[in-house]
């Protein structure tokens, strides 16, 4: 995640915000670390979940170099098992990793996109969810490499996915078809939100989802901080400032590109 926190005073001005769309069945949520997805994004997928949503999470790496004191291998195996964890509390049964791609270093190119494709084609989601791929976090922090890489490919992919003539090699040897019901790409943590969703009991859920990450936590803020009132401490001045942009309630923010 970025190294700063984000409040709804950091994002510049934006029009009136729309409701997200909610006649769709099943959403692919595209990441590039374990720890994603809970900043923030997790309050809508929890209540998504709970109102009978299939919600899939893809990791493109294990994050294995997000803990200064863990080696790689270590840190690895860690922070799968944390996400396993922290993606069950928000009701999200399916988490996946692709192999073959580094934390810190992930490459833009057709390798990452091909990755995407097959897994759009494999879970036909009409929702794709990813994280900012914007150089900025609201204009005050400096977006790392990975998230901008991977939120542009999944932006890449949702049309890949549906071209039988990209990545033809798909239908050939893994028998994926093309997958064009993609209708939106969500965009979580974008300095140009457009979409909100309100979120209720899901912040409970989403607190409770972003402290399983206990050893990256710790390993961020350094021993003795407790890694649930991190959560809170982070997540409830977040949505609800949010809200403030939107209904007055708590709420997660999405720029949202309609296809």
């Amino acid at each position: 995640m970025p190294d700063a926190p984000r409040t709804g005073t950091e994002r510049p001005s934006t029009p009136p915000l729309s409701p997200m769309p909610e006649d769709w069945q099943r959403a692919l949520a595209v990441v590039a670390h374990p720890d994603d997805l809970e900043y923030g994004a997790a309050a809508a997928v929890a209540e998504w979940t709970a109102a009978g949503r299939e919600v899939t999470y893809l990791l493109v790496t294990r994050g294995e170099a997000g803990i200064d004191g863990l080696g790689p291998q270590e840190c690895a195996a860690v922070r799968e098992a944390e996400q396993r964890a922290s993606a069950a509390v928000v009701g999200v049964r399916t988490v996946e990793f692709l192999d073959g791609h580094q934390d810190g270093v992930i490459e833009a190119g057709l390798p990452l996109r091909r990755d995407l494709s097959a897994a759009i084609r494999r879970h036909r989601p009409e929702l794709l969810i990813t994280l900012n791929h914007h150089d900025t976090w609201g204009g005050v922090a400096w977006n790392t490499p990975d998230h901008r890489v991977v939120g542009r490919a999944a932006l890449d992919a949702a049309g890949d996915a549906g071209n039988r003539w990209i990545f033809p090699d798909l239908i050939a040897e893994q028998g994926l078809d093309p997958w064009d019901g993609v209708r939106w790409v969500a965009v979580a943590g974008s300095p140009y939100p457009t979409h909100a969703k309100e979120v209720g009991a899901g912040i409970e859920r989403a607190v409770a989802s972003l402290a399983e990450h206990r050893a990256y936590i710790t390993g961020l803020e350094g021993a003795g901080q407790d890694p649930a009132a991190y959560a809170r401490g982070f997540l409830e001045p977040m949505l609800r400032g949010a809200g403030d942009q939107y209904r007055g309630t708590p709420a997660t923010l999405f720029q949202l590109y309609p296809r």
